[in-house]
């Protein structure tokens, strides 16, 4: 089996979350690719709108008109892919699709390397590195998929909960 690599689909504008909801029902009617693809994801960022004087938190397609696939490329599921309703492509030179570096995914909270760790929610943990260093807190959340753990700061008074990655924290 080849490994699995992330790669980029461009579709047209406005259709990513019909592309992937296309991609992840040809998965489930049919067990084999399953195997082969195993994550179709559109990217999503939390912004703060300001309409009429109230702040309001939305998600926004963090790439409109692209859609991310974690899957094994082969004839079979570049035809699947390329074949789904939506789909203009994959992206890179022409029909090659070129798999995303590590470089280009970690902007995107995903991450190939796992990172093992000896703490759960509810455990205090020291933070070792970056900008929140020196800061014990207790876990409330952990993100295995972005490899983070929420803890609660004292902030300005008040508790104020921050992200900080598995590789900055240590167990105390």
């Amino acid at each position: 089996m080849a490994e699995a690599k992330w790669y980029v689909v461009h579709t047209y504008s406005g259709y990513e979350n019909k592309v992937k909801a296309n991609i992840e029902k040809t998965i489930e009617n049919n067990k084999n690719l399953a195997e082969q693809i195993l994550e179709v994801r559109v990217p999503l960022e939390e912004v703060v709108e300001l309409k009429n004087g109230v702040k309001k938190t939305v998600q926004r397609k963090m790439f409109p008109g692209y859609v991310l696939l974690n899957m094994e490329m082969n004839d079979d599921t570049w035809y699947v892919v390329r074949n789904t309703r939506g789909v203009t492509g994959f992206v890179g030179p022409g029909s090659k699709p070129v798999p995303l570096t590590e470089a280009e995914m970690k902007p995107l909270g995903i991450k190939t390397e796992n990172v093992s760790i000896d703490f759960v929610e509810g455990d205090s943990i020291a933070v070792v590195a970056g900008v929140w260093k020196d800061t014990v807190g207790i876990v409330h959340k952990l993100d295995y998929n972005k490899q983070t753990a929420t803890i609660n700061v004292e902030l300005f008074g008040r508790e104020t909960p921050v992200e900080i990655s598995f590789a900055e924290v240590r167990k105390l």
